[in-house]
């Protein structure tokens, strides 16, 4: 039988079936990508990945007082910075996790931190220098959730600047693509066709668009929650404020006889233009980053989140900010279609780049 590369299920080193079934469950289309990772990059990636869930598991848990995630938080990172592989408060770790995952609604979540204790020591099977990139990978990203917990306190609260919103995104995505890109310099040499700079350069600009994709996506329910990434300077340069943005988050729906909410949408339509104008920009770096790459397996891994992310990018711009009041997200069956796809193509850089013009809306036939 023909044993496609992109059917192909290769094993994930380190991880044994409930860890791998863990990981399918917490992000079915990261799951998919590390599952065509070339077999060196799988053990580095899902414990990274699965380290980082549990951490914005945390971070996300607005329900419960930001003290005990704050402290549970700084834990965890203690934790994975242990160079050992444990920690003073590894006893009070534990309690404070299970207590914890038995208040996720979640269940998917709720396993995940219950599995936590048995995570952690999966960071100590990878060699030194992976253990490295995975440590300070997740050092950034724990900071940005820090950052995060510390800024959205009680009430609506949101970012001031351009400069804070790109800090963010680095801290918290911006900084996995550098992360990849080193793990493949490591482990793949030749794996490109472009200098190491500038895959880190494409690579950072490749995580960062996939954050702003995610705050575009989620700018309803997290306004719902009281934080605003949108920052203040933009906003007000079209004669807005958070809490307007607000009003129309928690209204659930577009009522074609509020005046004031519709003038609000017409008044961010230039702004949501622009932001989708700098994630399309940047989800194309991401383009030109899976292009580059010579293992089909790595180029095809490398592509899913901007074919992903170009589709999600499509429907959010055929909505409109009237998108604030709604779930966007891309259809499971165009996704097996999208696959299928690339598969009769065998991931050929011609089909994975006619594809993202597809789903971007902007291919001709």
């Amino acid at each position: 039988m023909l044993k496609h590369p992109l059917l192909m299920r290769p094993h994930r080193a380190g991880l044994d079936a409930e860890q791998r079934l863990l990981l399918r469950q917490v992000s079915r289309s990261f799951d998919l990508s590390i599952r065509l990772l070339p077999a060196a990059l799988q053990a580095p990636v899902a414990v990274g990945y699965l380290l980082a869930r549990a951490t914005d598991t945390v971070a996300d848990t607005t329900a419960l007082p930001l003290a005990e995630r704050q402290d549970l938080l700084t834990l965890m990172s203690q934790a994975i910075d242990a160079s050992q592989g444990c920690t003073t408060r590894t006893a009070e770790l534990n309690r404070l996790t299970q207590a914890f995952a038995g208040q996720q609604t979640d269940p998917h979540e709720r396993a995940l931190m219950q599995a936590l204790p048995q995570c952690l020591p999966l960071l100590h099977t990878l060699t030194e220098s992976d253990q490295t990139s995975v440590r300070q990978v997740l050092r950034h990203i724990t900071h940005g959730q820090q950052l995060d917990m510390t800024r959205f306190g009680p009430g609506l609260q949101a970012l001031q600047s351009e400069a804070e919103l790109n800090h963010y995104t680095w801290l918290v995505a911006g900084c996995v693509g550098e992360f990849w890109t080193e793990l493949c310099g490591r482990h793949l040499p030749g794996y490109s066709q472009l200098p190491q700079a500038e895959m880190m350069r494409i690579g950072r600009e490749y995580g960062m668009g996939l954050q702003r994709l995610n705050i575009l996506r989620d700018t309803g329910a997290d306004l719902a929650a009281g934080r605003c990434y949108w920052p203040v300077e933009t906003l007000a340069q079209a004669g807005l404020t958070p809490a307007l943005l607000a009003q129309v988050a928690h209204m659930g729906h577009l009522s074609g006889h509020d005046t004031g909410h519709a003038n609000t949408l017409h008044a961010l339509t230039p702004l949501y233009t622009q932001w989708l104008d700098h994630t399309q920009a940047q989800l194309a770096d991401g383009m030109r980053y899976a292009l580059a790459l010579k293992p089909l397996r790595l180029r095809l891994a490398s592509a899913l989140p901007a074919l992903i992310g170009a589709r999600t990018l499509a429907l959010l711009h055929q909505a409109g900010p009237a998108a604030l009041t709604q779930h966007i997200k891309m259809p499971r069956h165009e996704m097996r279609a999208m696959l299928w796809r690339i598969a009769l193509g065998w991931g050929s850089g011609a089909v994975l780049n006619q594809q993202f013009q597809k789903l971007s809306g902007t291919h001709h036939s």
